[in-house]
């Protein structure tokens, strides 16, 4: 399979010459797994079927950013993850959430206490023990600030979380998470009642991790994820495959984890993910019979692939959004002569000058709903209702008074217009974005958005892990955003943009000089995690959320569906409502 995949990415270097493709594109999946079958139930795809019944080809995404679980905040590295590592608990192959290395669990009666036994004889996949004192030292590395990880604010609902002199949140105390003595047991106290709280035991950053590996690779304290840049003896893990190679760039090969606690389910025993960004290639590799799953497709062919109704094709719904992210801090403003209040309504009017219904309908072609909110339609406000019910920040009906409304706003912060309607003074800036098809072509429709009323946009194309790195330390100023939710409540969409965390790209709270004061929306978050009310809970949520959205530095496209193709003789691969691909579960047959 190696060779096959070194010919499909020479391939890939002459196909890119004709189009461009991308990685961690717009793409991510559900739970729903209903594929859009042709009418009389027969097969519309020309592709060829690889009949190996033991191996899975499949392609996520080009090179992950990290394979340590704590450090990983992408979807595709997390895909990676849950197939090679498990929490105490998981999901089933009809994703529901149950036990995984916890036998049972229970829970105190004021909602605070999680007492989890764990099941006997789990091991790593050297084949050393696992116990609850792996869970206790996992998710105080995770949770130290020295570990640098992105997720570590999810631990802040923890009981006896420490901070620093500044409230940084620096780890967890020393009552949050306790193993007993003979590691049977594993206690978890939390500062309040947490609704998704079970969906955190079944998340990456919440997955044990071989402290003998993981420090042995890091001496000197620089490296924490040093254990997991490569194949080899320091890769050490508890899911259902073990990675066996890594030719970075190219392709990796994971292989059925012997000592898995659940080994004799799972019939799958190889799985080769080729690593690439150009989705014309992967594309030709499916239809080769070389990949049996692809979750990129290039926009030429959804149409003529939903027009055929084929099989193959699955087209899902998920908890996500595909937005503009915008540096609250980016010297941009100043260049343009901007106030921090002149700014926003600037970043307003761009909001408003996207044509959403022209990139849903030409574009990503998948039915994906057009976003008027940054939390997702869908999303259950843990109070028995959904949160975004009957709320819009901007309306999407008619694009052309959207126009007239962006042009007032930019002339009621100085910008004048000449007799054609474009603006009479330069207006520039750089959009960043990874070279997906998908994302390039969004970029590029709303450079004729704002071209339109003389608003000059380049576009800056970054493989994903620098566009990642160049996100993360505020070194843009406009650029593609995405998130799809890891659990659903809409905290998970708030509480990524406080102060320290690590997926706060925005900026937000880290000028002192700034007008806006982001301690406000720190507290509200705050707040959020410590209230047991759950009617309370929701009007806090919606507060944090009119402060995020005032600063129009989150502009929503449109709401995730994920469309993803797999061969048919193959099933029962998982797909989650979160992005999350669970392919243990997967069989083929040779037909």
């Amino acid at each position: 399979m190696k060779k096959v995949l070194a010919l499909v990415l020479a391939l890939a270097m002459v196909l890119s010459l004709a189009a461009c493709g991308g990685s961690s594109s717009s793409s991510t999946t559900t739970s729903d797994s209903d594929s859009s079958a042709a009418a009389d139930g027969t097969t519309t795809s020309d592709s060829a079927t690889n009949t190996d019944t033991t191996t899975l080809n499949i392609n996520l995404a080009s090179e992950p950013a990290y394979l340590d679980p704590a450090l990983n905040s992408s979807v595709d590295g997390a895909c990676l993850a849950v197939n090679s590592f498990e929490g105490l608990l998981t999901y089933d192959a009809d994703g529901n959430l149950i036990e995984g290395c916890a036998e049972s669990y229970e829970v105190s009666d004021d909602g605070l206490t999680y007492t989890f036994t764990m099941r006997e004889g789990l091991l790593w996949s050297n084949g050393e023990g696992l116990d609850a004192s792996d869970f206790e030292y996992s998710w105080r590395r995770a949770a130290d600030v020295e570990t640098a990880a992105d997720y570590s604010y999810l631990f802040e609902v923890l009981a006896d979380c420490q901070y620093d002199e500044d409230g940084n949140f620096i780890g967890l105390g020393d009552s949050s998470v306790v193993a007993s003595e003979d590691g049977t047991t594993l206690t978890v106290t939390l500062s309040a009642p947490c609704p998704y709280f079970l969906d955190l035991c079944a998340f990456p950053v919440f997955f044990p991790v071989y402290e003998e590996t993981v420090e042995a690779n890091n001496p000197d304290g620089t490296t924490p994820g040093g254990w997991a840049l490569d194949a080899g003896d320091s890769f050490v893990c508890n899911g259902a495959y073990v990675l066996q190679s890594w030719n970075h760039d190219s392709d990796m090969t994971y292989v059925k984890n012997e000592y898995y606690r659940d080994a004799d389910s799972v019939s799958i025993e190889t799985l080769n993910f080729m690593l690439s960004s150009d989705d014309t290639a992967i594309y030709a590799a499916y239809q080769s019979g070389d990949l049996d799953f692809i979750d990129t497709i290039p926009t030429d062919e959804l149409g003529v692939l939903m027009a055929a109704e084929d099989p193959e094709l699955y087209i899902i719904d998920e908890l996500g959004t595909y937005y503009v992210t915008l540096n609250y801090n980016s010297d941009l403003w100043d260049e343009l002569g901007l106030s921090e209040t002149d700014a926003a309504t600037f970043r307003q009017a761009l909001c408003l000058l996207i044509d959403r219904e022209y990139i849903v309908d030409n574009i990503t072609q998948t039915g994906q709903e057009l976003a008027t909110t940054f939390i997702p339609a869908a999303t259950s406000d843990s109070n028995g209702g959904l949160f975004e019910d009957g709320v819009e920040y901007y309306s999407v009906d008619n694009y052309e008074a959207n126009v007239e409304e962006a042009k007032a706003l930019l002339e009621s912060i100085g910008f004048e217009f000449d007799e054609s309607g474009m603006l009479t003074t330069d207006v520039s800036f750089t959009y960043l974005t990874n070279p997906s098809g998908s994302n390039v072509t969004i970029a590029e429709a709303m450079q004729a958005d704002f071209a339109s009323v003389g608003i000059n946009m380049t576009i800056d194309q970054q493989e994903w892990n620098v566009f990642l790195e160049t996100r993360k330390a505020g070194d843009y100023g406009v650029a593609r955003g995405a998130w799809v939710m890891d659990y659903n409540d809409p905290i998970n969409m708030l509480e990524m943009w406080t102060t320290n965390s690590g997926n706060n790209d925005c900026q937000f709270g880290r000028d002192d000089s700034a007008e806006l004061d982001w301690s406000v929306y720190d507290d509200l978050i705050t707040q959020i995690r410590n209230t047991a009310d759950t009617a309370e809970r929701v009007t806090l949520m919606r507060e944090a959320e009119d402060m995020l959205m005032s600063t129009w530095c989150v502009l929503p496209i449109y709401y995730y569906n994920d469309s993803y193709m797999m061969k048919s003789n193959v099933s029962g691969v998982l797909a989650t409502v979160t992005g999350n691909k669970y392919f243990m579960y997967a069989t083929k047959t040779a037909e």
